[in-house]
């Protein structure tokens, strides 16, 4: 069935949906809905497993919230992940993209774990995201918490240098319908939602669908890189987040034509929590996973996730929160290989197996201690430890100091060790004897909010780099190896200022010093051309205004420095949108981005990178 088909089927019964009421929910009312401080204790989980208020989370998080998405006027959700300081976000063509935090950015970035709703959005090829098959309906989002620096204790390898968690509202949070059209110069979508009750619970069921216009060269030609994605999916819920059942799943598939890429998955998810009272919690997690992928011409691969999580909390005494759990996660990889790329062998099974404990210890009232461990076990490698400790010290209701150890590993990917390059010149080879890279950092952060109008937090941080993948140039050609190694420093930084209800201001930057190099004692290694290819620094700037009741200005700045290798000139951006509230459930929205230049590169080499041209798009928005 043709995309547009899948699409308008969706969108037409999700409409016709609509003739169950259902309770109704309204656009958000301005930036007077959530003051600083209440800003300031949103509830995260990402940094203890746990529902914590973000004030006293001892880490460097950034909270991206659902009003923070509408009056951006982003139009996807990697898109929206501009608005995170601490991410370095470059976009390589119309629809692949480049994200990291703390350096080490490539196409295939692979130190940053994902998540959406508890599921690890991963492939075990390269250890990290396609984020061309990432999509949800932005309106669905309730937050996304994305944590700078290593968070290895709780949620396993290959969470190195971040976290990004994006977690979507309850169902109950989402009743009624909605409808959302937006038509651009480089983009147009369609996604329609409905939520309602079921056998007492709530559900909602969605469809969306994206196409995006070819991106171009410097010289003005096409990419040829235009795509179509549609995504479909369901949420049902039970109970409460404490004490209740969650079942959910999504369908998607989409293609880039013109460069013979295809990409498809279906997932299941089911989470059971339950309230054990006395300060005890339980939850156990459970989803299935089957993405597709096919370039033509260059591999095939079909890939089936399994994964079970149970995570236990309890208070064994006064002074303690102790929170301990296991995960058992399989995957099957099958691939097809082609003349030019081969992977060795074809199909591969690979389990990785997870138990962790951590101990939250109030030493004082204002002190508290995290220590915890997880024991980590791939197919490759065998068992990786990795240890923490987090201390945080509240110096005043509204200011928090902290700081934490770490030592987290990437463990080795089918890239690292199976692939093979026979046509290449020289051929390249993965390595059999890769081991697991492995970082050990010290943070240091402060977190306050002086006066009700006024936020910040600070972070820096030093990394110490062993076992990093580089290649050897060896008789036979290219290996894989572990010959790289080096430091990692900076300060990252964000704030909030309110000074006048209806204006609110916020800021943040990241500085970044990298030193990677071979050891001394290592044969002639070539790096990989797109590993660490980030700038010493980055600046973003956002600016909300209500100008009416009905009517909004947004402006989002933001800047790069100029990346070495392959060189990438430094660029600044700047988006505007203008909101206007036609009615209680009616909003439209204009949107103009990269108004500063006529276009800008954000990745890749001079000879055949995309330019970015200024963009303008309009958003109608409709919910009863």
């Amino acid at each position: 069935m043709p995309r547009t088909l899948i699409a308008a089927s969706l969108l037409a019964w999700t409409s016709a949906a609509a003739a169950d009421p259902g309770p109704r929910t309204a656009l958000a009312a301005g930036l007077a809905d959530l003051t600083l401080e209440e800003l300031s204790n949103i509830v995260v989980s990402s940094v203890a497993g746990r529902a914590q208020p973000l004030s006293r989370a001892p880490a460097s998080i950034y909270v991206i919230t659902a009003e923070a998405i509408r009056r951006s006027g982003r139009t996807s959700l990697v898109d929206a992940l501009h608005l995170a300081p601490n991410l370095d976000v470059a976009r390589v063509d119309a629809n692949q993209w480049a994200i990291s935090a703390r350096g080490f950015n490539a196409t295939l970035a692979n130190r940053m774990l994902v998540l959406v709703d508890g599921r690890t959005v991963y492939t075990p090829l390269f250890s990290g995201t396609f984020w061309e098959a990432q999509d949800v309906m932005l309106e669905d989002i309730d937050r996304i918490e994305v944590i700078s620096g290593p968070g290895a204790t709780l949620w396993g390898a290959n969470a190195v240098n971040g976290v990004i968690n994006i977690i979507t509202r309850p169902a109950e949070r989402t009743q009624g319908t909605l409808a959302s059209l937006q038509a651009g110069t480089t983009q147009q979508d369609a996604s329609a939602r409905h939520g309602g009750p079921i056998a007492g619970g709530r559900y909602r069921v969605y469809g969306r669908s994206v196409r995006r216009e070819s991106s171009e060269f410097a010289n003005g030609n096409p990419l040829q890189d235009s795509a179509e994605h549609v995504q479909g999916g369901f949420r049902a819920d039970w109970g409460t987040p404490r004490h209740g059942f969650t079942l959910q799943g999504d369908a998607y598939e989409g293609e880039v034509a013109g460069q013979g890429r295809e990409f498809s998955g279906t997932n299941l998810l089911a989470r059971w929590t339950r309230d054990l009272g006395g300060g005890a919690e339980l939850k156990v997690q459970g989803y299935y996973d089957f993405t597709g992928r096919n370039h033509f011409n260059v591999f095939r691969e079909r890939l089936h996730t399994y994964d079970l999580e149970v995570q236990h909390g309890l208070r064994p005494m006064g002074a303690h929160r102790l929170t301990w759990g296991f995960g058992l996660r399989h995957h099957r990889d099958e691939v097809e290989n082609s003349a030019a790329v081969m992977f060795q062998p074809e199909d591969r099974s690979l389990n990785r197996n997870q138990v962790f404990v951590q101990d939250e210890i109030a030493l004082r009232r204002d002190l508290d201690l995290t220590i915890g461990a997880k024991l980590d076990s791939n197919t490759y490698t065998g068992t990786e430890f990795l240890p923490s400790a987090r201390l945080a010290w509240q110096l005043a209701p509204a200011h928090l100091l902290w700081t934490a150890l770490s030592r987290t590993v990437r463990a080795p990917s089918r890239v690292d060790r199976e692939l093979f390059g026979p046509l290449a010149v020289p051929p390249l080879a993965g390595g059999p004897g890769f081991v697991s890279e492995v970082s050990r950092v010290a943070e240091l952060g402060y977190r306050a909010q002086p006066t009700p109008r006024l936020s910040w937090s600070a972070t820096a941080f030093y990394a110490w780099h062993d076992n990093l993948r580089s290649l050897s140039l060896t008789p036979a050609g290219l290996v894989v190896g572990n010959d790289r190694e080096g430091e990692t420093a900076g300060l990252e930084g964000w704030g909030t200022w309110q000074p006048a209800d209806g204006l609110r201001l916020s800021a943040g930057f990241v500085l970044l010093d990298q030193s990677l190099r071979n050891r001394a004692a290592a044969p002639e290694a070539i790096t990989p051309g797109a590993e660490a290819n980030d700038p010493q620094a980055w600046y973003k700037l956002r600016a909300s205004f209500d100008l009416t009741p009905r009517h909004e200005l947004d402006l989002f700045l933001r800047h790069h420095d100029d990346r070495p290798g392959p060189e990438v000139p430094d660029y600044t951006a700047l988006d505007v949108r203008l909101g206007w509230r036609a009615a209680r459930d009616v909003e439209l929205s204009l949107v103009v981005q990269n108004l500063l230049d006529a276009s800008h590169p954000e990745w890749g080499p001079a000879l055949n990178r995309a330019e970015f041209e200024r963009a303008a798009f309009v958003k109608l928005r409709l919910e009863q």
